[in-house]
């Protein structure tokens, strides 16, 4: 009797795929640098490629994402930590300017990265760095990192609001018709990555998310006008209901008519869609009632949501920060199939209670290890702890794919992210 051969395992795309519907797997699948708020800070990359022998000293790692300044998640560190998803990148970054002509750059712990050739910035008097918009210093600076910080914060460049002259207009001027050049873009990376990858591919087209908050300042503009202050945008979607539903109503015709043309271009060689980054819940409470966020953002998120499920194979995925479970079923209900990052240190974020309650309606993407406390903070041993409970409970319905939450922050420890992979079977 001839001993059976080993079943062969499943590919990253595989992997993925069984998870986003909910179907058994080989093995959890895992996520590093996928989507926007699945990555790490360039120099917690740096330091885990020094580790690992794929870097020596001096050598720089290319930060894709200056607005949180991520890191590369390159190929050999994806298949060193067995990593199954790929991020399909957009044109233009947060401060709107191409990742290329890379050039050097030390940030303020002494992290030597790449930059792109228009990441220009300048020194303030009082230490900190000054960010432009699109890389153009004639503009008005348009983010800043602290002296001694790592990340930039938006600079709040709100006009005084005159009620009369308010158009929803000023608000929808980033939301144009998708670019010819992006659209070849897309098309060229998409065959690329489904043609020379057997990774899943996740995406975030432009133009999906109603009320984004890192996206109201407009950063990539140079003179954003409407409603730009974070505060006033949260106070106006009370007190200027009509007008912020009037500006999401527009935004999803438009984002429909780029999807179609998305679609053209890239077919269904990507996976997953980064729809919408809305953080609507903090660590202990919420930013709208769960009546208010059917009212107001559920109609147009499902309308473009239907589009996607009705003419592509994409699933769509929402992230939201925080204590979110009371408005997970609202979530459900606008169509999203993928919850991220799914931040179990907060307010009613038990993960046994949201896999009984949701998990055979929404895929939880992330909620690997806390990354405000454990990862950071904690000892290797209280990782590869916390890493197997956490994967047990939340793929207990077959619909999760491991991430920590959120991005690894700046000063995380290497030991604490080697322990993260060991306790994943990885043999770093």
């Amino acid at each position: 009797m001839k001993t059976p051969s080993p079943q062969k395992p499943l590919t990253g795309r595989q992997r993925v795929l069984c998870a986003l519907n909910h179907k058994p797997a080989d093995r959890v699948p895992v996520d590093l640098g996928g989507t926007a708020c699945s990555g790490a800070h360039v120099s917690v990359v740096a330091n885990l490629r020094l580790r690992l022998g794929l870097d020596k000293p001096g050598d720089r790692v290319k930060v894709t994402e200056p607005y949180q300044m991520l890191g590369e998640v390159a190929t050999d560190l994806r298949e060193a930590l067995g990593i199954d998803v790929v991020n399909l990148p957009n044109l233009t970054n947060m401060f709107g300017y191409k990742n290329a002509g890379w050039k050097p750059w030390t940030t303020f712990d002494g992290t030597e990265v790449l930059v792109a050739a228009d990441f220009n910035t300048e020194p303030s008097p009082d230490g900190s760095i000054l960010m432009y918009p699109q890389g153009d210093r004639s503009a008005k600076p348009s983010a800043k990192m602290p002296n001694g910080g790592y990340y930039f914060d938006s600079i709040i460049r709100q006009p005084p609001i005159d009620d009369a002259k308010l158009k929803p207009a000023d608000n929808l001027e980033e939301f144009q018709p998708i670019s010819e050049e992006a659209l070849a873009h897309y098309e060229k990376l998409s065959t690329d990555l489904y043609a020379n990858t057997d990774l899943a591919i996740a995406a975030g087209f432009p133009g999906t998310a109603f009320g984004d908050i890192a996206l109201v300042p407009g950063p990539w503009m140079k003179d954003p006008k409407g409603i730009r202050d974070i505060e006033e945008w949260y106070i106006s979607t009370i007190a200027r209901r009509e007008y912020i539903r009037e500006v999401f109503a527009r935004q999803a015709e438009i984002a429909i008519e780029n999807l179609k043309r998305i679609h053209q271009a890239v077919g269904d060689k990507v996976h997953v869609v980064f729809m919408d980054g809305t953080d609507l819940a903090s660590q202990n409470s919420l930013f709208c009632s769960p009546d208010s966020y059917r009212d107001l953002y559920l109609p147009h998120a499902r309308k473009v949501n239907d589009w996607v499920h009705a003419h592509t194979k994409w699933k769509t995925l929402k992230h939201c920060c925080g204590g979110c479970e009371p408005l997970i079923g609202g979530f459900i209900d606008a169509g999203y199939d993928v919850l991220n990052p799914v931040q179990l240190s907060a307010k009613g974020m038990d993960p046994k209670h949201l896999v009984d309650t949701f998990g055979d309606r929404i895929v939880f993407w992330g909620g690997g290890v806390d990354t405000q406390q454990t990862l950071p903070f904690g000892t290797p041993a209280e990782v590869k702890a916390q890493v197997p409970e956490r994967i047990k409970i939340l793929n207990a319905k077959n619909g999760y794919v491991f991430n920590p939450i959120h991005n690894v922050q700046c000063n995380t420890p290497t030991e604490n992210v080697i322990a993260m992979f060991q306790a994943l079977g990885r043999s770093v």
